[in-house]
């Protein structure tokens, strides 16, 4: 009972923001608020004040970038090939598939459960694969969207503003500052160490809220049978993947926990954010949102049931 007792209050921050949202006790559109403020203040605080205070030699592990982000490039491949190729579809609509099958909510739900599961030691690798999400995955979804029907014109002005946009990103360069920091050995201050950790506390129950808060059934309504194979995908599939690679790649179990829990998570709402801004499959993507959302709660208790065993070894 271990495991539920410390996720089951995290899905149940969740269960009550959409509780508040659905009464109409607090204002759905207070969850844009809370998003802004978890996304640019409290996730930088806690990324930059975790990595900082790492010894530099511990920053990086590629068998853990390679078997998340291995995991996380086969299943958007695997599915934005059925899509193109079984279906038909142009590259845009099989590029939102492929993604919503494959882009992790990495930085909104598993960096604030991994925190509270397995504690600091977990943020650094949780910060790794948000920072893979941010700086490979959304740009290959950006670059995919706009190689069908762009003028050469366009082309020569996005590269420098999808770099500027990656890092300006505040999940990317508070890492880059962190592991600045971390490379010079310096100290960090401990009122600034205090500041940055008030602000990192408030990470868990402003994103985990805002997720409840925005969540809609009608969205999950619309496009429910497609959504429900693309959850399976997500959220049993990817896992499933990742975790052969860290079987194979010989990970070490505290960073096993992390990969899959990292893939394990629902799709992030970075993609519909860009189905949105480029009206491709708007619909299919805001009700796989939802589902993955609400289908988590369930298989990623038993993806952490599953891993109890490594969970042992690790603490």
């Amino acid at each position: 009972m271990e495991v539920a007792d410390l996720v089951l209050p995290m899905f149940a921050i969740i269960v009550t923001g959409w509780l508040a949202g659905w009464l109409g006790y607090i204002s759905r559109s207070l969850a844009d608020g809370l998003v802004h403020f978890a996304y640019n203040v409290a996730m930088p605080a806690l990324l930059f004040v975790t990595i900082a205070q790492e010894p530099a030699h511990s920053l990086l592990e590629w068998r853990f970038l390679l078997a998340f982000g291995g995991g996380s490039i086969f299943c958007f491949m695997l599915v934005f090939l059925a899509i193109r190729a079984g279906l038909g579809r142009d590259v845009a609509s099989s590029t939102m598939y492929g993604m919503t099958s494959a882009m992790t909510n990495t930085g909104f739900v598993a960096l604030p459960i991994l925190h509270s599961v397995c504690g600091q030691p977990a943020v650094l690798p949780a910060a790794v694969a948000t920072v893979f999400v941010a700086a490979v995955m959304f740009p290959l979804t950006v670059v995919l969207l706009e190689s069908e029907g762009s003028d050469t014109h366009g082309l020569s002005a996005r590269p420098v503003v999808l770099v500027r946009q990656i890092v300006l990103n505040p999940m990317v360069l508070s890492t880059i500052i962190g592991l600045a920091w971390a490379i010079a050995g310096l100290p960090i201050p401990t009122p600034i160490a205090a500041y940055m950790n008030i602000f990192a506390g408030a990470l868990t129950p402003c994103a985990l809220f805002a997720i409840g808060l925005g969540l809609s059934v009608e969205e999950m309504r619309s496009n429910l049978a497609s959504s429900v194979v693309l959850a399976a995908v997500k959220l049993v599939f990817m896992p499933l993947i990742v975790y052969g690679l860290c079987v194979a790649l010989g990970l070490r179990p505290l960073y096993t926990i992390v990969a899959v829990v990292c893939a394990a998570v629902p799709t992030a709402k970075t993609v519909y954010i860009l189905a949105r801004e480029h009206h491709v499959e708007e619909p299919l993507v805001a009700a796989t949102v939802s589902v993955t959302t609400m289908l988590s709660v369930v298989t990623l208790l038993g993806w952490l049931y599953a891993l109890s065993r490594i969970t042992t070894q690790a603490s």
